[in-house]
């Protein structure tokens, strides 16, 4: 995956975290522990995906090639074209049915307006199953990765997506302190969104 400086991560070695904060911070102290010849594991704080850093050469290096990475390098860099660069408005295409342009370009302020209405109204309805849903899905990822093969990983995977929190907890207990807080962190969304159900 890549990632800005500013990406929220934590690094692990081992089961053990090392370092956590914004991936420019991180990826400097991951790459001691690399340089040691140690391997390490860089999350996404908001993801659980897996951060790829080239830790060759300087810690100046290694900084120098995530700013070229950057996702945020493509909107202040190079020369702007049309639109409102200030609101950061990003072009995409999109491909949509006939009888959906005549609607969209129906509506006051043409298609671009209506489609940014639909998408506010949707995150603001969904708001709460969105995070609840990217909740689980990162403590998924991260716990398949970190947990797998620890006791009571499949049980707890069901608590997860069923919400008991109890039970969750109770699962992952004997696992080590640094992956349970971290996969508790991810989790929290999920479970404080979902009581558990009766019967739990």
């Amino acid at each position: 995956m890549r990632a800005g400086l500013q990406t929220p991560c934590t690094a692990f070695k081992g089961p053990r975290c090392i370092a956590a904060g914004e991936l420019a911070d991180v990826a400097l102290k991951a790459k001691t522990a690399v340089d040691k010849g140690e391997h390490v594991l860089i999350f996404d704080d908001t993801t659980s995906e897996s951060i790829e850093v080239d830790f060759r050469g300087s810690a100046k290096d290694v900084l120098r090639r995530l700013a070229q990475t950057d996702g945020n390098q493509a909107v202040t860099d190079g020369p702007r074209g049309p639109g409102r660069p200030k609101l950061g408005v990003v072009a995409r295409e999109i491909t949509l049915l006939p009888r959906h342009w005549d609607w969209l370009n129906a509506q006051p302020g043409g298609a671009s307006v209506a489609l940014r209405k639909l998408v506010e109204e949707a995150r603001r309805t969904n708001g709460g199953k969105d995070r609840v849903r990217q909740s689980q899905e990162a403590a998924y990822r991260f716990m398949s990765i970190m947990a797998g093969n620890r006791p009571g990983f499949e049980e707890a995977m069901r608590a997860l997506f069923a919400g008991h929190r109890d039970r969750f907890d109770q699962l992952i207990a004997p696992w080590p302190k640094d992956v349970r807080r971290h996969a508790r962190k991810l989790a929290a969304d999920a479970l404080d969104a979902q009581p558990p159900q009766r019967g739990s």
